[in-house]
């Protein structure tokens, strides 16, 4: 029989690290949570050192978090931005965030590969912030991050995606940089 599931989880250590109190308002702390998390999923040998959230932009308030879970998983797609936006697009109801209108932002600790450039489209964010470019992610840890748009910061910004990168960069090249050099197979 074929299964009629789809069943994703993020780990349960996200409970203790993430604060749903606090309110988020710089692309500092929005990075910088996606950072941590990425931190703590390499920390906690729950996958790549990703991580990702979902914020409601007017109100800074954190919605949805994800980290890289592709192998604990054995899903190819669970990358963190595409957990985070599928659970912020479970948790709100809809599947286009933005479709009520509101400001959605999406925090990733690295830029998004092919996959969740196009998952960022679709999903409705209306900003992303980025803290460690595509060429830190190969550069440090070997991953091919897939072919996009020369310009794909412009696409973005031509779908009225404001984008914003190099937020805490040095922070995020780190955590790829102990990745690269744990030997932790992938």
């Amino acid at each position: 029989m074929l299964p009629l599931q789809i069943h994703l989880t993020l780990p349960a250590w996200i409970a203790e690290v993430v604060d749903t109190r606090l309110r988020y308002d710089s692309d500092e702390d929005r990075v910088g949570l996606a950072i941590a998390l990425s931190r703590q999923n390499v920390q906690h040998g729950g996958g790549g050192p990703f991580g990702a959230a979902v914020f409601d932009g007017d109100s800074g308030q954190l919605v949805a978090v994800g980290v890289n879970r592709v192998l604990p998983q054995s899903c190819s797609v669970a990358h963190a931005e595409i957990m985070a936006l599928t659970t912020a697009q479970q948790r709100l109801g809809r599947h286009r965030l933005n479709g009520d209108g509101g400001c959605w932002v999406l925090a990733s600790s690295s830029q998004p590969c092919c996959q969740c450039y196009g998952a960022s489209v679709w999903a409705g964010i209306d900003e992303l912030l980025i803290g460690a470019r595509a060429e830190d992610v190969e550069q440090l840890t070997e991953f091919d991050e897939g072919p996009l748009p020369a310009d794909w910061i412009g696409e973005l910004t031509r779908r009225d995606i404001i984008v914003r990168r190099d937020i805490l960069r040095e922070q995020a090249r780190t955590v790829l940089a102990a990745y690269g050099v744990s030997g932790t197979p992938y």
